[in-house]
């Protein structure tokens, strides 16, 4: 497991692939967690479970998907990974193509740990003093 910020609170992913055209990650689900319940503006999912169980719910409709099946999901579907098992990690391949793969396209409509609705992107490389008015209004 890596030490940055692909670590959440469910468990964590590493990034296979990131190119233009998609990214493909790697998620791993901790024993009885679940990702938030979220949808995408920009990009659709396709999530091939590798091992364990994943629990998978799209639009409000749920089931469990075993090692070598894929589920779609698509651009601006609700959706949720969770791994039911008490005693061993879920582990799926998820590629993402669309026209943008940041993880501030993410749209939370219930979240298991307080996280926020969405995510917001900090540009680290403009000063303090370099913010407009209007952005600073808007933060």
């Amino acid at each position: 497991m890596k030490n940055d910020d692909s670590v959440r609170p469910w468990g964590y992913y590493e990034i296979l692939l990131d190119a233009e055209y998609c990214k493909v990650k790697r998620i791993h689900v901790k024993p009885e967690q679940r990702l938030s319940y979220q949808y995408h503006h920009k990009r659709q999912e396709a999530w091939t479970v590798v091992s364990g169980i994943a629990r998978i719910t799209i639009n409000d409709k749920t089931k469990d998907y075993h090692p070598g099946e894929t589920v779609l999901i698509p651009l601006g579907a609700k959706h949720r990974m969770a791994n039911p098992k008490k005693d061993e990690d879920m582990v799926l391949i998820e590629i993402q193509t669309g026209s943008y793969f940041g993880e501030d396209d993410i749209v939370r409509v219930e979240d298991d740990y307080g996280r926020p609705e969405s995510h917001n992107v900090i540009n680290l490389w403009k000063p303090k003093w370099d913010i407009t008015e209007d952005e600073e209004s808007s933060n």
